[in-house]
């Protein structure tokens, strides 16, 4: 991983910080995670193991500081590490398939992994809010159709970019100098 690639990383995750931060809670304290979904854009874009476990640490540490969830810090954690491996799994999996099915598959998939696991963890550590199955109706599975909507929203814009900024190949402009 370069220094360009590391920065780009830290980027992504910190306007997903700004989304996670700014988005309310929904039901017992519980909100949709969506620097989730931009963790599944840093690993969608670079699907290296090594990637995604240092974006998934930082994104664990992140949403760990800035949770609403009483006693969610270590099921935070404990969630993206697992999430971040599972997806670049997946990603590096599924390299003859369109990238949009890609791109939308690993969030909806991701998404509800991350759900179940920081459910589970939370449920061990600390107990929960209300039983499990309600808030993972409630919260993980719109929030896994949430993501995936954005994440191939994000995709796209984020392809179309790139394609706009890549230097078209031109000619040798030989001016003589």
């Amino acid at each position: 991983m370069n220094l360009r690639e590391m920065i780009e990383t830290a980027l992504f995750l910190a306007v997903g910080y700004v989304l996670h931060a700014v988005v309310p809670p929904i039901l017992l304290g519980m909100k949709p995670d969506l620097l989730l979904a931009v963790l599944f854009l840093v690993i969608l874009r670079r699907p290296s193991f090594r990637n995604a476990l240092l974006a998934g640490a930082v994104a664990g540490i992140i949403t760990a500081l800035t949770t609403s969830f009483p006693g969610g810090q270590v099921a935070n954690i404990v969630d993206k590490l697992v999430t971040s491996m599972v997806v670049c799994a997946l990603v590096r999996m599924s390299t003859r398939l369109d990238r949009r099915v890609v791109a939308a598959g690993v969030a909806l998939v991701g998404t509800i992994i991350s759900g179940a696991v920081f459910l589970g963890t939370a449920l061990i550590l600390v107990g929960l809010p209300g039983p499990f199955a309600a808030l993972f109706t409630t919260i993980v599975l719109p929030t896994a159709v949430l993501n995936a909507a954005t994440v191939l929203l994000l995709h796209q814009l984020l392809t179309a970019v790139e394609r706009r900024l890549r230097p078209a190949s031109s000619p040798a402009t030989g001016s003589g100098r």
